[in-house]
C-alpha cells in the first residue's frame, strides 16, 4: 500500500504541486527520499524521525521510501518536513489515508515535534484552492494563508496537533487572515525646503508611474526628495497587495501574517550584486526589483551600479518581469517598478557648481554620466537637474504643497487611469503602447507640431516620442482635463531635454 499527501514546490511566485507517497516494504530497515530532493529535504527523514520519536511512534524495522512526484522536480527547502511526516503517518495508518491525501501540507519539523514557520504560505493556498483542498501549515504562517479565503486554512502548532486534528481528537479550528497595515509616511515634501521643479516632477512620476532621473551636486535633497515618494504614491489595490505580499511571502517579509497595503519602497546600495538586484542565488531567489514590484526601486550613486547590473534593468523596465534563468533553474517574477535614480553630475559632484568649478569639465562628467548606457538614460521618462539649495533658503518656511495634498491629486489621476483602462492588462500610463497609446494621448495641433519640431531637433527615438506622449497624458490627467494640449506636451519635453541632463 502506498499512502500519500500533498504538498508544493516553488518555482518563482507558482507553486508546483507535488504528491509525496510513502511506501513501507519488507527489507533491510532504510529511510530513503527520492524525486530531485535538495540537502535540506534530503535531512526531514532525520527530523521527522526524531519529530516521530518524540510522540512515542517507533518506526518500523521496514524499508521507507518517500517519492516526491513528480520526481524530475526539483525539490527545494525545509517545508516538505510535514508532508513527509503525513504521508508516513498515514501509511503507519495513524491518521486517515483520506484526511491525508485531501490536505496541502507545508511546514519544517523541529526535533521535539513542533512546527517552525516557512516561507511561501501565501502561493501554497493559491494552489490548495485550486485542488479544492484544505491547507495545513505551522500556525504562525496561517494567517498570510489565510487571505486566501478560497480554501481552508489550518494551522498547528506541532505534529501532535496535526495527529488530534485528523484523527478527530481535537480539531483545529480554521486559521484568520492577519491586519491589512497601512503605514502613514511621516516625511512630508513641505520638509524640502526650494526644489518645487524636483517636487512637480515627483508628482508626475507618481500619478502615472514614470521613471525618474536626479542629477544634482552632493547634498542638494535628491535623496531626501525620493524619501518622500512613499508619501505621496495612493495605497496599493487588493490585487497589487495580493500580487506584492506572493513576491514578500516567499522571501519571509510578511509580518505576523499580515498584507500591507503601503507601496514597496526598496533601496539597495551600490555595491549590491546582479543576484541581489535582479534576483538569483541558491533556488533563484527574487532580486530587488521583483520585491519593489507595484512600488518604487530608488538606487542612489546610480553610476557607481557595475555596468552589468545596469544593463540588467533594460529589459524588465520595459516587460514588468523578469526571467532568471540559472543553469538549474529558470524562473519567472513579476516586477512592475517605479525606477528612481539618483547620480552626481560628474565624480567629484561639483560639475554644475559654479562656486566650487570641476578643474576637469566637461571631460569628468562626460566619463561618470557616460557609465550611464544611451538605450537606458532613453528609458527615464523623467530627467531633471536638482541644483544646491543655498543657506539663505533654508531659513524660509516651508513652502509647496504638503504630501496629503499631492496624494490626493496623485491619487485622482490614477483613479482617471483606472476608469480608461478598464478591463485590459494596462493600469498606468506609463504601461500604454501602440494604438492605444495614439488614441488616449493624441494631442491637439498646436502640441502635436511642438513634438515633432522637438524631435526632429534633439534626434528623440521612437521610444522616447512614445514616452513624451505618456508624460504629457498624465499631466492632463492631474488637471483632470480630457484633451491633451500643447501645454502638456511642453511641460513633458521640458522634463525629457535638458542640456545637462539630457543622454
Amino acid at each position: 500500500m502506498v499512502a500519500r499527501s500533498h504538498t508544493v514546490a516553488f518555482q518563482g511566485v507558482d507553486a508546483r504541486p507535488v504528491e509525496v507517497q510513502c511506501a513501507v516494504s519488507p527489507g533491510l530497515p532504510a529511510f530513503s527520499i527520492v524525486g530531485l530532493p535538495d540537502k535540506a529535504v534530503s535531512e526531514a527523514r532525520d527530523r521527522v524521525r526524531s519529530a516521530l520519536s518524540s510522540m512515542a511512534i517507533a518506526l518500523p524495522s521496514k524499508r521507507i521510501t518517500i517519492n516526491l512526484s513528480p520526481a524530475d522536480l526539483p525539490k527545494e527547502g525545509s517545508h516538505f518536513d510535514l508532508p513527509i511526516a503525513v504521508a508516513l503517518l498515514s501509511a503507519l495508518e495513524i491518521i486517515p489515508p483520506d484526511a491525508a491525501e485531501g490536505a496541502v501540507s507545508l511546514g519544517e519539523l523541529s526535533l521535539d515535534g513542533s512546527l517552525v514557520p516557512v516561507v511561501g504560505a501565501l502561493p501554497a493556498a493559491m494552489t490548495a484552492a485550486a485542488e479544492d483542498r484544505t491547507l495545513l501549515c505551522p500556525r504562525a504562517s496561517s494567517a498570510e494563508a489565510a487571505w486566501v479565503d478560497a480554501t481552508q486554512v489550518i494551522g498547528a502548532g506541532s505534529l501532535g496537533d496535526v495527529v488530534r486534528h485528523f484523527s478527530g481528537q481535537a480539531p483545529l479550528p480554521v486559521a484568520k487572515p492577519g491586519e491589512v497595515s497601512l503605514a502613514p509616511s511621516a516625511r512630508d515634501l513641505r520638509d524640502v525646503k526650494g526644489q518645487e521643479r524636483a517636487k512637480r516632477a515627483l508628482e508626475i512620476a507618481a500619478a502615472g508611474r514614470h521613471h525618474l532621473i536626479m542629477i544634482g551636486t552632493p547634498g542638494s535633497g535628491k535623496s531626501m526628495l525620493a524619501a518622500r515618494l512613499p508619501g505621496i504614491l495612493p495605497p496599493l489595490t487588493p490585487i497589487e497587495a495580493l500580487e506584492t505580499s506572493m513576491v514578500q511571502s516567499l522571501c519571509g517579509l510578511l509580518d505576523e501574517g499580515g498584507i500591507s497595503r503601503t507601496r514597496p519602497f526598496r533601496e539597495p546600495h551600490h555595491t549590491a550584486s546582479m543576484a541581489a538586484i535582479v534576483g538569483g542565488g541558491k533556488g533563484a531567489k527574487p532580486g530587488e526589483i521583483s520585491l519593489a514590484h507595484n512600488g518604487v526601486l530608488f538606487m542612489d550613486e546610480f553610476p557607481e551600479f557595475p555596468r552589468t547590473v545596469l544593463e540588467t534593468l533594460r529589459q524588465p523596465i520595459e516587460t514588468g518581469e523578469v526571467m532568471v534563468a540559472r543553469a538549474n533553474a529558470h524562473v519567472k517574477y513579476p516586477c512592475r517598478f517605479m525606477l528612481v535614480a539618483a547620480a552626481n553630475p560628474c565624480k567629484c559632484g561639483y560639475l554644475t557648481d559654479p562656486a566650487r568649478a570641476c578643474s576637469r569639465a566637461p571631460v569628468c562628467g562626460e566619463d561618470y554620466l557616460g557609465r550611464i548606457s544611451g538605450p537606458l538614460m532613453d528609458r527615464f521618462d523623467l530627467r531633471i537637474e536638482v541644483p544646491p539649495v543655498g543657506f539663505t533658503d533654508l531659513d524660509l518656511p516651508p513652502s509647496g504643497d504638503s504630501s496629503a495634498t499631492v496624494a490626493a491629486r496623485v491619487e485622482a489621476a490614477r483613479e482617471i487611469q483606472a476608469d480608461r483602462f478598464a478591463g485590459t492588462s494596462t493600469r498606468q500610463n506609463a504601461d500604454v503602447e501602440g494604438t492605444i497609446l495614439e488614441e488616449i494621448a493624441a494631442p491637439d495641433p498646436e502640441g502635436k507640431e511642438l513634438l515633432l519640431k522637438a524631435a526632429e531637433r534633439f534626434g528623440l527615438s521612437a521610444r522616447a516620442f512614445h514616452r513624451i506622449l505618456r508624460v504629457a497624458r498624465t499631466i492632463a490627467d492631474l488637471e483632470g482635463t480630457a484633451d491633451v494640449r500643447r501645454p502638456h506636451v511642453a511641460e513633458a519635453l521640458s522634463f525629457r531635454i535638458s542640456a545637462k541632463v539630457a543622454a
